[in-house]
């Protein structure tokens, strides 16, 4: 299959000279994040000089990510969602005691993605004023609170100004790391209700048609993004057994960042990689429909440039250079 850059009229292919030594992080080494950044070290590496190195770092993929990237201990790391680095350039949020103004983006790798609150439909709730209202016994999975964990952190500033007390109600948080545990929690009964996101994952349908999902209330997802710019989204009727569209929370989006001291032209190149040879990433998806995919394809070059934090002057020059269509 040919690359997209052979079409006339894109961006020039970058050639790097010299030898680049780069250090990546990803995710914890297995899912998605880390998917990407083989991708951009191996196209990178095929265009910059013979004894380039590239090595990508575990990672959790959330807050770590961002001040590793912040505080120079790798050049480049792949975060999610990606409205929640804002904070990191303000000084928000859990970036409070530490901010990066530097920071930059290379780039969006799209996943359209939700966080939701699901409860059992045994418990006969289908609000959060009939939950305020009735306050049942929760076990609730969802991630850890831990400040590095955007799951666990969106999860409980959402319940918090949502009112609801897992714990104050004689419940019990089953916080785990990944989502993977959570689901199972629900699958196999040891929770009847979760606060989670990877949506598009085939565990949400075997559990769905299980749970009221509840939408979130306007007041909450409006102090949500004045406090923090976190986003509100829709999900799509039927996109859940029986389920009605509903608002909640976006959680979408992978952010490829880096500082704003990293080389032009490796930046333009990391830019280039990510929408000139996107086939290579689609390919590995292809085998789901977009919308339950982990990387939501076709991938477009120009909405992969629109970032929200500001994008390296470097990646920049590469998606001002894209054909107007």
């Amino acid at each position: 299959m040919s690359s997209p850059s052979a079409q006339a009229g894109r961006p020039a292919e970058p050639k790097i000279e010299r030898s680049l030594v780069l250090h990546l992080r990803g995710d914890w080494g297995a899912a998605n994040l880390h998917r990407v950044c083989g991708w951009i070290a191996q196209e990178l590496a095929d265009r910059c000089g013979p004894h380039t190195r590239i090595a990508t770092w575990n990672s959790r993929g959330f807050s770590d990510a961002v001040r590793a990237v912040g505080r120079g201990e790798v050049q480049v790391a792949l975060t999610t969602p990606t409205a929640f680095t804002v904070a990191a350039l303000e000084g928000g949020g859990v970036y409070a005691d530490e901010f990066y103004p530097d920071l930059r983006a290379l780039g969006v790798v799209p996943q359209r993605d939700r966080l939701v609150v699901g409860v059992h439909k045994d418990l006969g709730v289908t609000t959060f004023a009939e939950l305020r209202e009735r306050k049942p016994v929760l076990r609730l999975a969802t991630s850890v609170h831990d400040g590095v964990n955007h799951v666990g952190l969106a999860a409980h500033h959402l319940l918090t100004r949502s009112g609801v007390d897992v714990t104050g109600w004689g419940g019990e948080l089953l916080e785990d790391e990944r989502p993977f545990e959570s689901l199972d929690h629900v699958k196999e009964g040891r929770a009847n209700a979760i606060a989670h996101e990877a949506v598009m994952l085939p565990h949400w349908q075997e559990i769905g048609k299980y749970l009221n999902f509840l939408e979130v209330e306007k007041d909450v997802l409006d102090s949500l993004y004045d406090d923090f710019s976190w986003p509100a989204a829709m999900v799509e009727d039927g996109y859940f057994p029986d389920r009605a569209s509903f608002r909640t929370l976006d959680f979408s989006d992978f952010l490829v960042l880096t500082r704003a001291d990293l080389p032009d032209d490796v930046a333009y190149a990391i830019a280039w990689v990510l929408g000139e040879t996107r086939h290579i990433l689609e390919g590995q998806y292809r085998h789901l429909s977009p919308e339950r995919s982990p990387v939501t394809y076709p991938l477009d070059p120009v909405t992969m440039g629109q970032a929200p934090i500001p994008l390296h002057a470097g990646a920049a020059r590469y998606y001002n250079a894209l054909p107007v269509s």
